[in-house]
């Protein structure tokens, strides 16, 4: 208590540093606010666009580019994928790329591996994951070209196409994904909403 009345005490005897404490609670207040912080810049519209890479299931956004399942697999090997994904997209220490059952063509898409070209609803999802984020520790080093081969080449091997179609800007978003309709779409969210019917996990 003896201790409470001195602070008490002293501040009333020193008003000068009250009103330090008070103005620097205003500037800091003041500065917290203001707009700029005098920090950074406005970035450009080139580093806007090096940025703005998302792709959606109408591939309105996707690049010009081509590629096959043959050339695809070709760079799966010059780009190092098989050190992690295994030779034939399994056996590596990374998630596999096509199913390791034996009777998967007999299976519903929910029953076998999380494998992406397996479970994208489009095959723009598959794309736009390798362009953003793959090789490993090399992100956003592939040219249009080799994200479509290598998309292709992904699609191959989960008999998703044939081997020997081109994928373009114009066709990807067409390809027929095996999960079809039944991937978990999004719905309105309400507090308490009970979870998707039929959703397994």
């Amino acid at each position: 208590m003896a201790s409470h009345n001195w602070q008490i005490s002293f501040f009333m005897r020193t008003p000068g540093v009250v009103a330090i404490l008070l103005g620097s609670l205003l500037v800091s207040s003041a500065f917290a606010q203001s707009p700029t912080y005098g920090v950074g810049r406005t970035p450009t519209a080139e580093e806007l666009r090096r940025m703005d890479i998302s792709i959606g299931f109408a591939g309105e956004e996707l690049p010009p580019g081509r590629g096959t399942a043959k050339e695809g697999a070709q760079l799966y090997m010059q780009k190092a994928c098989v050190g992690c994904h295994g030779v034939t997209g399994i056996g590596g220490l990374a998630p596999i790329l096509r199913s390791k059952l034996d009777n998967a063509d007999t299976l519903p898409v929910w029953k076998k591996e999380r494998i992406l070209p397996l479970r994208a609803p489009s095959a723009t999802v598959v794309w736009d994951f390798i362009n953003r984020g793959m090789p490993l520790g090399l992100e956003g080093t592939l040219k249009p070209d080799e994200v479509y081969s290598l998309t292709a080449y992904l699609l191959f091997l989960n008999k998703v196409i044939p081997e020997d179609q081109v994928l373009t800007r114009e066709n990807l978003p067409k390809v027929k994904m095996p999960i079809g309709d039944a991937y978990g779409k999004p719905h309105e969210f309400k507090v308490n909403a009970p979870r998707l019917e039929g959703y397994p996990y």
